[in-house]
């Protein structure tokens, strides 16, 4: 490809790797940083900060060399690596690849300090496939270069004493199947029991070494797998054909780092020694089969959209607090199935979600007949990394859900709101102290820890909660146990586990399929990544399923809980029905922008005069109501006089600012009866009421305690079509800088419009049985006020907007 200036990156470049700028190596320097990079693998750490490791947070370890190295199993892999000049065209060119071609595409788009960091890694055409179906199993040369792995990894599962049997069905599969559990199995050992996790184990022991993060298994598990484990009463019809388990052995690999603005592409070659003597890869063409998708725009014959009834799935939740109620649960995960036909192909879809809902666990996978998992999973699974104290075990569990607001204020009060709330509280916590139990079995004592408590990540629609744990795994433990031991998690079916999984099957109106299960990597160097299967798009004969669940306790609105899973579902059929469109707050922090403020005919051609009395706020003021369109000329008070006389007309409206002390202060009434001369419209905004009370006789009292930078909710009591507060809702929160306030009665000349009901404690120190003034309009004149803060962002930017555009129309 057309190489590009060393110093001119592109903007898609600049793009997909974020903010800062996205350099082009010098081909000169490739020498050394092989060098380089071949010294920090050999010795210390090259995420050492002050002598302290950083953790990667998922993130490839940073570039390799290209090496010859020999596995634990005997296995000499040859790793080439060449840069990638291109890395936007090279993502788009494997998405494609996927539409036809088996392969996976795991991508972090969302940061998160301390958890998450943006990362890309993915390949197609693999050589080597690994299915299963409960305890069956096959290996699979998908291509030429699959055909050597197969003799080797026959020969090592036939050692293995938890394999009953396995035998080469033909000369490009191996078929097998795990021994059933027998004998006594402790619970801190029940990970190492007979499974089908007993094949990754052997696969991973053949191929260990500490020389190659990147390579390893890639794909997906399914729901079932824990049955292997857990004694679960089958009530779900099962589909003979659906396989548990689908893993992939690349043989190359695109990896993106977004954080150290680097990508490269592993490409390896293997060599076996087998009784038949050695095998190798070197050399062989690798091209597996392509099938095109096809898709669909109609459900097929006697397939419905959705899998319950509106209603249906409320009643399932009076259900499960029967269970609450008894004792047998203390909460339960289920769930529903929504479908759409899917023309549009995966790697559209992906790449919509993507841009619409940036996650840590995004994935497009190609499971080969005709079956493909598209997802946005905003939860960790379980992530083993080593570091100096050992191997470090994670997980974030997601618990309490609340829709994203308008915008960053709205986003703020749900947050609020969702962090007061003791069923959410109730919710999280159960699960954090059953994920804690999990890890306990296998950690070192008083290694696990919460490290992070009621956090809060941001999705396109939805806010969440999680916690952060971590443990440290004990000597006789590795990842893999680390991840049985928290099969499945706590947030996808309940507690205590196994009767809540019970339950779950019990319930729900089909099999889970890969719903709540787990996609990602486990590699050979003993590390392993994986991400919940939620958010997630399963298409499959051009259908596309969408599954969602809510977390059930006692407390649970049932209606509530089926509105979350129509939620939790919606972005993903969003991305089905259109994948094309993307709104432009998606790319940002997903809430959407407010709805603009209805403006008046002409309100472009109108002329306001803001007077200042010497306000902090006065310039925002200012700001919002050039939002309405008008032109806006401020000045300071003792200029106010020359300002009327120099402008060309006179103003559409003038607007008194808040401002320090009392209004005698300024000498306010003065303005006021000048403008009133003028026929002016005028608008006061908390002093500016203040001094038209004062002007037309009333008085003002101060708070026992001053509202200054805080939040009241005001009711509205006028709300007609020449009202100030046109078009806004009956009641809504403000923001109050003030320590005077109008006394009542008002003068007879004034409206009351707005008021703080009696009864409710604003905590200004005045009896909750007393109304405080926050509105008033005159009965004649164009003339109006609010005691609060339209500008101030405790009050909605969409409510202050409004009643500054129905100030211009008094």
């Amino acid at each position: 490809s057309r190489q590009r200036p060393a110093n001119k990156p592109s903007v898609q470049h600049r793009l997909f790797f974020g903010d800062s700028l996205a350099m082009k190596r010098d081909p000169a320097d490739e020498t050394s940083e092989k060098a380089n990079n071949t010294k920090r693998l050999k010795g210390g750490d090259p995420f050492a900060v002050g002598g302290k490791a950083r953790p990667t947070l998922g993130a490839p370890k940073g570039r390799p060399a290209t090496k010859t190295f020999v596995t634990a199993g005997g296995i000499v892999v040859i790793s080439e690596v060449e840069g990638v000049s291109d890395p936007v065209a090279e993502v788009k060119a494997l998405e494609s690849k996927l539409n036809s071609s088996r392969g996976v595409l795991l991508s972090s788009s969302y940061e998160y300090p301390g958890r998450y960091a943006q990362w890309t890694m993915g390949f197609a055409n693999p050589p080597v496939c690994f299915e299963s179906w409960s305890r069956k199993f096959k290996f699979t040369a998908l291509n030429p270069r699959g055909v050597p792995f197969l003799g080797a990894i026959s020969s090592v599962l036939k050692s293995c004493d938890a394999i009953e049997k396995v035998s080469a069905a033909s000369a490009d599969t191996i078929e097998g199947t795990v021994k059933t559990a027998e004998g006594f199995f402790s619970e801190e050992e029940r990970s190492k029991q007979p499974s089908i996790f007993s094949v990754i184990r052997a696969i991973v022991s053949m191929f260990a070494s500490d020389e190659d993060a990147h390579l390893g298994l890639y794909g997906a598990f399914g729901y079932d797998l824990a049955f292997q484990f857990e004694n679960i009463k089958l009530h779900q019809h099962r589909d003979p054909q659906q396989r548990d388990l689908v893993m992939y052995i690349p043989d190359e690999l695109l990896v993106i780092d977004h954080q150290r603005q680097e990508s490269w592409r592993m490409r390896y070659d293997f060599v076996f020694h087998t009784s038949e003597g050695m095998k190798q890869t070197k050399g062989i063409v690798g091209k597996g089969a392509e099938t095109p998708y096809v898709g669909r725009t109609e459900m097929p014959e006697g397939v419905s959209k959705r899998e319950l009834e509106p209603g249906e799935f409320a009643k399932l939740v009076d259900k499960a607090k029967r269970k609450f109620e008894r004792g047998d649960l203390f909460e339960a995960v289920l769930s529903q199935t929504f479908r759409e036909p899917c023309k549009a192909a995966p790697s559209e879809i992906f790449q919509c979600l993507q841009k619409r809902n940036p996650s840590p666990y995004g994935f497009l996978i190609n499971l080969g007949e005709d079956e493909f998992l598209v997802g946005a999973s905003p939860e960790m699974f379980v992530r083993v990394e080593t570091n100096s104290k050992g191997q470090r075990v994670e997980t974030c569990p997601i618990s309490g859900t609340i829709r994203r607001g308008k915008n960053a204020l709205e986003d703020a009060e749900h947050i609020k709101k969702i962090l007061s709330d003791p069923k959410e509280e109730s919710e999280i916590t159960m699960c954090t102290d059953v994920d804690r139990n999990d890890k306990s079995r296998i950690c070192e004592h008083g290694s696990v820890q919460v490290i992070g408590r009621r956090q809060i990540e941001l999705y396109s629609r939805l806010i969440h909660t999680v916690d952060h744990v971590e443990g440290y795994l004990r000597p006789e433990f590795d990842a893999i146990d680390a991840f049985l031991v928290h099969t499945w998690a706590v947030t996808v079916c309940g507690a205590p586990k196994t009767w809540a999984m019970q339950f779950v099957e019990e319930s729900e109106s089909s099999q889970r399929r890969w719903y709540g299960a787990s996609v990602g990597h486990v590699a050979f160097d003993g590390h392993l990544n994986t991400g919940l299967t939620l958010r997630t798009v399963r298409i499959s004969n051009g259908v596309a399923e969408v599954r969602a669940g809510a977390t059930l306790l006692f407390d649970s609105v049932p209606e509530s809980e089926e509105k979350e899973t129509e939620l939790k579902a919606s972005a993903c059929l969003n991305a089905v029905a259109n994948p094309y469109d993307t709104p432009a707050s998606s790319a940002t922090n997903g809430a959407q922008h407010q709805s603009p403020a209805k403006m008046p005919a002409g309100a472009s051609e109108k002329l306001v005069l803001l007077i200042d009395f010497e306000d902090s706020f006065v310039h925002t003021l200012a700001n919002y109501i050039r939002q309405t369109g008008a032109t806006v000329t401020t000045v300071r008070h003792t200029q106010t006089e020359k300002a009327l006389e120099s402008m060309a007309k006179t103003p559409d409206l003038v607007v008194l600012s808040p401002g320090p002390g009392r209004p005698s202060d300024f000498g306010v009434s003065k303005h006021i009866q000048r403008l009133l001369d003028l026929r002016c419209r005028i608008f006061g905004v908390c002093l500016g009421l203040q001094s038209m009370v004062e002007h037309f006789g009333g008085k003002l009292g101060q708070l026992p305690l001053p509202m200054h930078g805080k939040p009241s909710t005001v009711d509205v009591l006028e709300n007609t079509p020449s009202s100030i507060f046109k078009g806004l809702p009956s009641t809504f929160q403000v923001a109050r800088y003030h320590s005077l306030y109008a006394l009542r009665p008002l003068p007879d000349c004034f409206v009351e419009t707005a008021i703080i009901t009696p009864g409710k404690d604003t905590g200004d120190g005045i009896s909750p049985q007393t109304p405080t003034v926050m509105g008033i309009q005159h009965k004649t004149l164009p003339l109006a006020a609010v005691q609060f803060h339209p500008e101030s962002i405790l009050t909605s930017p969409e409510m202050g907007l409004q009643i500054l555009v129905n100030a211009l129309n008094l």
